[in-house]
């Protein structure tokens, strides 16, 4: 059965997506539904300690629809550590594909964002590159694992958030 719930976090609403109790979406954006489901608590227990700049030490589960290739690339970003960024390049080499773009295009498709981490994958020089929720919030994110919470910047404007 699926259900969908709404998290209020410091970018804006996110609507959680669920199939049969496992997170199969997380976006930001909200769909107005309140579901509850017992599997919802450790997703949010998780994005708490997340968004009040903690690493979790668990992932929830989820279940993550899209082609082979997808999923590996998408597996490989579950592997990216806390705070740390790669290159699409380097996200190519570890998945053994040629092509950056082909893993740009994967990682832009991410279903469940924040916790698979599609944010952390930065260009070549490192710069902020396209973020399907906006390079402000993949600013926010990265800056929330890399600093304390107190040296944060305010979350972006156009998030929504007062």
């Amino acid at each position: 059965m699926e259900h969908n719930a709404r998290y209020d976090s410091p970018l804006g609403p996110i609507t959680l997506a669920f199939l049969d109790g496992i997170l199969t979406g997380l976006s930001f954006g909200a769909d107005n539904s309140t579901d509850t489901i017992p599997s919802m608590d450790s997703v949010r227990h998780w994005l708490d300690l997340y968004f009040t700049g903690k690493q979790p030490d668990y992932l929830p589960p989820v279940r993550l629809h899209g082609t082979d290739f997808q999923r590996r690339v998408w597996q490989a970003l579950t592997e990216i550590p806390y705070g740390h960024t790669i290159s699409y390049g380097e996200l190519a080499r570890r998945v053994g594909c040629r092509s950056a773009q082909a893993v740009g295009q994967a990682v832009g498709r991410n279903p469940v964002a924040i916790i698979v981490p599609c944010h952390r994958v930065v260009g070549s020089d490192g710069s902020m590159t396209g973020y399907a929720y906006g390079l402000d919030r993949k600013k926010y994110l990265l800056a929330l694992e890399s600093k304390p919470l107190a040296l944060l910047p305010p979350p972006p404007r156009d998030s929504g958030v007062a």
